[in-house]
């Protein structure tokens, strides 16, 4: 039997080879990060063995640059053990010379590790999982984003036309009537000179024939008598029409995204869903952040992971009696917690009774909240790993 370590790298990985006696056969073996390289990986472990069963892998998850290699192994059969980085740091630390820190010495390191079998196994979900994990992310990225340009949106209408809003409520002046109006005629003066038939007759197309005439002319009024600067005016409405249509492009990358997630989730079937304040896309990232439910031994885990326990202030002696939230592990994870506990508070009975009893104690309501998403945790951990749904009790 032969032990492979890897360290990892940005671009090219370093391995080193051990034998089951402690012997290193392979020291410092430089490989790319391409195709090219794992190959030629495949090829220096052949002239120890022919055969793949042969070799058992260790590598730490460092960053995302493990994936690509991971994965190649992975796809040609071989045993691969994922490593938290802290656990190869506390075994550098056990003779004088592993304190020492470089790519040779590192992948060396991680041969001896595996050859020992003294680590953890850092849990890796299956594909479906991280792949839910991965598109839950690059949503919360695509949503953060479009408002952030909504905030610049309004920014620059409050310049060029702040009656705008007057016309179209803060929420409508990203309705779909309202984004092709400004892309349209971006300006007081381009919706003061064009006559009201057309307005009425584009608001109309663009709302389902919700808005019209009405509309238009209330667009026209305000327009008339705007307040907008008109300094340099040609370069804000450039502005805003590039930023309504940088917005158009994000919404559809949301829904796509979104309807990618939803596909995963039909295939999953998972009980997750069953709780009140959790749909696919909600149930999506909290099943993408926890991954493997079986590494948290019990529910406090999984709330000191989402960062919903409370963290301890205390000096000497004393020790704070009104403790805030940790905020510690996954923030994405908490987030979609949150939201399901806003929901929850209001829809599950139970979850609702918890939620008023923590505000008759004179508890803020996102504390309230906090409270109810902490039981959430419980909730989830429960039917997760007994893979069973959850009943609303009356």
């Amino acid at each position: 039997m032969f032990y492979l370590g890897i360290d990892i790298g940005k671009r090219t990985h370093v391995a080193s080879v051990m034998n089951e006696e402690g012997k290193v056969v392979l020291k410092g073996f430089s490989f790319p990060n391409t195709t090219e390289g794992g190959e030629k990986l495949l090829t220096k472990l052949q002239s120890f063995s022919p055969s793949i069963d042969d070799f058992t892998v260790g590598m730490e998850a460092t960053g995302h640059y493990w994936l690509a290699i991971y994965s190649f192994l992975h796809d040609r059969h071989l045993l691969i053990h994922v490593l938290n980085p802290i656990q190869t740091d506390g075994w550098r630390k056990g003779t004088e010379i592993r304190k020492r820190k470089n790519d040779i010495i590192d992948s060396v390191l991680i041969a001896d590790l595996i050859r020992y079998g003294a680590f953890i196994e850092t849990s890796l979900s299956d594909e479906n999982i991280f792949s839910l994990k991965q598109l839950s992310r690059y949503r919360t990225y695509l949503v953060g984003t479009s408002s952030d340009f909504k905030r610049k949106i309004i920014a620059v209408l409050d310049q060029v036309f702040p009656e705008y809003d007057s016309v179209f409520s803060k929420i409508g002046i990203f309705g779909k009537a309202s984004k092709e109006i400004l892309l349209e005629y971006s300006s007081p003066e381009k919706l003061h000179k064009v006559p009201a038939d057309t307005l009425a007759e584009l608001l109309s197309e663009a709302s389902r024939s919700r808005l019209g005439m009405e509309k238009a002319e209330s667009l026209k009024q305000a327009a008339s008598h705007s307040f907008g600067i008109k300094f340099a005016q040609d370069a804000f409405t450039f502005q805003l029409r590039s930023m309504i249509e940088q917005l158009k492009f994000l919404e559809t990358q949301i829904k796509e995204t979104e309807m990618e997630i939803k596909k995963i989730m039909h295939t999953l079937h998972s009980v997750i869903e069953t709780v009140p304040g959790i749909g696919p896309i909600n149930g999506a990232s909290i099943l993408g952040e926890i991954g493997d439910i079986h590494k948290f031994s019990n529910p406090a885990k999984l709330v000191a992971y989402a960062g919903l326990d409370a963290s301890v202030t205390q000096s000497g002696e004393y020790e704070a009696t009104h403790n805030v939230m940790s905020k510690r592990g996954s923030p994405y994870l908490r987030k979609s917690l949150f939201s399901a506990a806003l929901v929850a508070s209001h829809h599950d009975p139970v979850l609702k009774d918890f939620y008023q009893k923590k505000r008759s104690e004179g508890k803020h309501h996102l504390t309230a909240v906090g409270a109810v998403a902490r039981k959430l945790c419980y909730i989830i951990h429960a039917i997760l790993k007994k893979n069973e749904p959850y009943e609303i009790r009356q």
